[in-house]
Parts: structure tokens; sequence; C-alpha cells
């Protein structure tokens, strides 16, 4: 908890010296449900109120990094899907947006977090032509473990900070992802799964353009008592 409390700390100085520290995650299983009828606009001194009936039309995940010194959502992706590949990719894009900067994500423990797939794409970036060996085989990509230690290798340029296991709320998108539920998930009506990504996506582009800011996070890993 202290370094990943230490590594938001050291974010913005980071940041001007072309660090870029990004608090990364899934959210999996947003539903597009369409309401069975139409909200009708609210009265005075009337609630709203909303038909409870609805028609589903499938899930999107939404593979989203927020810069933790802007606040800002890093070439976010949303998709049917979140396999070792989706991840990947969106971790690929990020680093697009710099592609000469100094990358630190953090991610939970997930197990597509430490995968063959980022294994491979730091060990392009870093064009030290090392041996990776095979998964489950031999080398670094062996275990999950000898994936996980290459991948928070500080040398790197591009290297990743895990939260604890049962702590996503040390990740700081993690608080992103409520804002999303509150301004756009909560009360959305959506005739199609290509209708919810293209809301998800143009919330990100507004929230971007007018609202985005660093959390201010105060928390320093010190152990929580109960």
């Amino acid at each position: 908890m202290r370094e990943v409390c230490a590594t938001y700390e050291q974010a913005p100085a980071a940041h001007a010296q072309g660090i870029h520290v990004v608090s990364c995650d899934e959210k999996t299983g947003i539903q597009a449900l369409e309401r069975l009828h139409p909200t009708p606009p609210m009265q005075p001194g009337q609630v709203e109120r909303r038909e409870f009936e609805y028609v589903r039309h499938g899930t999107q995940t939404l593979i989203a990094s927020m810069d933790v010194a802007t606040g800002k959502l890093l070439a976010p992706s949303v998709g049917a899907t979140r396999t070792e590949a989706d991840f990947g990719a969106h971790v690929e894009g990020v680093v697009q947006t710099a592609r000469d900067d100094r990358w630190i994500f953090m991610c939970d423990q997930l197990n597509t977090h430490k995968s063959e797939t980022l294994v491979r794409l730091v060990a392009a970036r870093e064009g030290r032509g090392e041996e990776l060996g095979v998964k489950g085989v031999s080398g670094i990509l062996h275990t999950l473990a000898t994936r996980e230690a290459y991948l928070r290798d500080p040398s790197h340029r591009i290297r990743f900070v895990y939260t604890p296991k049962h702590t996503s709320w040390l990740n700081q998108v993690e608080i992103w992802f409520s804002i999303l539920s509150r301004r756009v998930l909560k009360r959305g009506s959506f005739v199609s799964a290509e209708a919810l990504r293209t809301r998800l996506l143009a919330f990100i582009d507004y929230f971007n353009r007018t609202l985005a800011k660093p959390f201010r996070w105060t928390y320093q890993g010190r152990p929580l008592r109960v």
C-alpha cells in the first residue's frame, strides 16, 4: 500500500519529467438496457418517474487508464470482451499517446495484467533482445510470478505497480468509474450495445475537455484498524 500511495504522491513531479502514472482497470458487464417506455419529464414537487421494465441489448466492457497527474482518461477502449489481447491492445494505445515517455501503470492482481502479451509488449519497447522463454516451461514467461517480476522492473521504460489483493479502493480509476455510473449509466437508456459504446466514449471525451482534474489523494498507506 505504501508503494501505491508513494507512486500517487510522486505523480505530479514525475509528469513534469515525462513520466506518466496511470491508474488502469476494466469495468465489465456494463449493461445496454433500454427502458420499455420513455421517462416522462419531471413535474414541480414530483420525483422522476422512471419506467422499471427494460429490454436487454447485451453488455460492454470499458478498459480505462486515468492519468493520475491530470485526471484525464487516455485511449479508452470499449468492447464485448476483456481478454489478455484486449488489455494488451489498450496498454499499447495508451503508450502511443506519448511513445517516447516513461509509463507506470497501476493495476490490480488480475492475471491478464501479468500476461505474456504484456511481457512481449514491454520487451519490444525495451529493445534489449532478451530471451523471454516459454510460458509454462521456462524463463521470464514461465509463471505468473516471473512475469510479474519482469513487469515490475523499475529499470523499464514501461512498468507496472500492483495493488494488494482485495484493495480495489486503492486504484484511483475506481473513483472515476463511480462518476461514470452516476452520470451516465444510472438513468441511461440504450437501444443497442453500439449505442452504449458511443455514449461511453462521448462522455469520456466531454469529461476530458471540461471536468478532468486530479483526485486529492490523502491516504498514506498506513494500516487500517477495525
